[in-house]
């Protein structure tokens, strides 16, 4: 229990800060009416994406498998398989967005190769997110000392600091789906990356001396 007058005020901070990662989706598939020609075909197109990947391996941040499907395809009936239809999916976590435009595009120009994305967003461990806190906190005390001075009184003391829930860090969207394309040139495409919210809400309980109310 506080000895005194106590005074709750909640603290809060947006910004709309540069993007750190963007992230795709490149899916090789591969249908043949034999099963293990479709899974030759579909290894070959995951090479050929892999190659892509590693020759710009110094703006890759990290390579993560997807799903690797295989089903059948029947007639109409469903009674006689008539082909099989196969994909393996690959997510991508970029870093270095000067050459991200340009790599999806040599992906998307490969035979049965699909590209998806991009999506942004910070580092877990962003700089933002601590700046967003702190800003929210200096808030919190900024309207703590407003009320105290309205009240003819000073804050004295802090009683509790609280983190809430209601801060939000966005992976922004700004998607684009790009299918296999033959141009007579190389193709050019510029991606402009979505700023992302950084929301910091703190909730604060402020001692505060003895208000002047006469």
């Amino acid at each position: 229990m506080a000895d005194g007058p106590v005074v709750a005020v909640r603290g809060e901070a947006y910004r709309e800060v540069a993007p750190e990662l963007a992230r795709f989706e490149v899916t090789a598939t591969a249908r043949e009416r034999d099963r293990q020609v479709a899974l030759a075909r579909l290894a070959e197109r995951a090479a050929a994406v892999r190659v892509l990947l590693d020759e710009h391996e110094p703006a890759v941040d990290r390579r993560e498998a997807g799903e690797l499907r295989v089903r059948p395809e029947t007639n109409r009936s469903g009674e006689r398989v008539v082909g099989y239809l196969g994909s393996v999916s690959t997510t991508v976590t970029v870093t270095d967005f000067s050459t991200l435009a340009e790599l999806m595009l040599r992906l998307a120009e490969q035979d049965h190769v699909e590209v998806a994305g991009p999506w942004w967003s910070l580092r877990p461990d962003s700089p933002a997110h601590r700046e967003a806190r702190h800003a929210a906190i200096a808030d919190a005390l900024r309207r703590a000392r407003e009320y105290a001075e309205a009240l003819g009184a000073r804050v004295t003391g802090l009683l509790e600091l609280a983190d809430t829930d209601e801060g939000f860090g966005g992976a922004g969207g700004g998607a684009m789906y790009a299918r296999q394309a033959r141009q007579a040139g190389p193709p050019e495409l510029e991606l402009d990356p979505r700023p992302q919210p950084v929301h910091a809400v703190v909730r604060a309980r402020f001692t505060i001396s003895e208000p002047v109310l006469a």
